[in-house]
């Protein structure tokens, strides 16, 4: 693992608030040259601090469908099962977000499918087949809103 600096820190900052960054724009906000910045940048990259970068859309449209949130409980809380069960979860783009919890729970998932029906062929076809899955319990979204 890298050691961050503070400088690493600003630039971790500024990507998160705005990826699509200019080099130029970025390295006078972090207070370093354009090179150094985009050295700095690409180092944070290959070491894997930075995984990748994406767009945040806003809620779904109706037209999009639903939003699913299911609890999912893992056989074991071992790195290996959480590992096996996140590179997993990267395969299907219907899997918005998961975040690995405390509490009853091992992991909450946020996940956009076309409508509860799909979403009855989707657990039996995904969630289920997950490894080192437990136990699954849903729920679905009738109202959702973001912060501006």
């Amino acid at each position: 693992m890298i050691s961050l600096d503070d400088i690493d820190r600003k630039i971790l900052t500024e990507l998160r608030l705005n990826a699509r960054i200019p080099n130029n724009a970025l390295a006078q906000k972090v207070g370093l040259s354009a090179s150094a910045c985009l050295r700095r940048v690409g180092l944070l990259e290959k070491s894997g601090v930075i995984r990748g970068y994406t767009a945040i859309v806003t809620g779904a449209l109706p037209e999009e469908g639903t939003v699913a949130i299911v609890q999912v409980e893992l056989e074991r809380q071992t790195e290996e099962f959480l590992s096996r069960f996140e590179t997993a979860l990267r395969k299907h783009p219907e899997i918005e977000e998961w975040h690995l919890m405390t509490g009853a729970g091992d992991y909450i998932l946020r996940i956009q499918i076309a409508g509860i029906d799909d979403y009855g062929q989707f657990h039996r076809d995904v969630l289920s087949r997950l490894p080192g899955v437990s136990r699954i319990t849903s729920s679905f979204a009738m109202r959702s809103h973001r912060r501006a």
